[in-house]
């Protein structure tokens, strides 16, 4: 990737330099720069407040509580954990974070989780079924509220930022679904062919 970057500057570089525009290139990289720490301190207020949210939960034990609250859900869609509070408080949190458009508050989490589930993968040298669901539904990224991108509106100008949030819970409703049926379809695929391989092999 740093390549890439660099590649996308010193190709900029040379066309100013070719066009006699070097001086709009030195003003651009300029401009980006204070336009990239004005919107991070947007997204730092934000991040630190949900951080904030997470951290009060795990401490007064609502993450128990919602791990409770979503067991009959997490049962069906990761039945590899089975009554792990652990790995199913973690889902919980993840996606709950990824719900307000805050993934990198989620990500901990979702680490949290892999690493819960992993304890239960009997193939430890391979994703489990579970962590494949879980990476398919954080890559679907179902948002109730996209807090991030509302920050970044905000943070340009824009006098509606909140008019994205009913087009971004459609499409992400949609993709969200589609993820989950895509996973739990491979994984029956998956399972079936590696049932008959095990009877070929006997």
């Amino acid at each position: 990737m740093n390549y890439i970057w660099f590649l996308i500057i010193a190709i900029s570089i040379i066309f100013g330099a070719i066009n006699n525009k070097l001086s709009n290139v030195v003003t651009g990289i300029l401009n980006g720069a204070q336009e990239a720490i004005h919107i991070s301190l947007y997204l730092i207020g934000i991040m630190a407040f949900w951080l904030g949210i997470m951290k009060i939960a795990e401490k007064s034990g609502c993450i128990d509580f919602i791990a409770k609250l979503v067991q009959p859900f997490t049962k069906k869609l990761f039945p590899e954990i089975k009554n792990d509070k652990t790995a199913t408080g973690s889902i919980a949190m993840n996606f709950a974070a990824n719900a307000f458009g805050l993934s990198n508050a989620a990500t901990p989490m979702g680490i949290k989780a892999i690493e819960e589930m992993q304890k239960h993968n009997i193939d430890k040298d391979s994703a489990s079924n579970s962590m494949c669901m879980l990476l398919a539904m954080n890559t679907a990224g179902f948002q109730l509220i996209p807090a991030t991108v509302i920050a970044i509106l905000a943070a340009h100008g824009d006098k509606n930022p909140t008019i994205i949030v009913l087009p971004t819970l459609l499409v992400t409703i949609i993709a969200f679904t589609f993820a989950i049926f895509t996973a739990k379809v491979f994984e029956k695929i998956w399972t079936t062919q590696t049932t008959q391989e095990a009877q070929n092999n006997d």
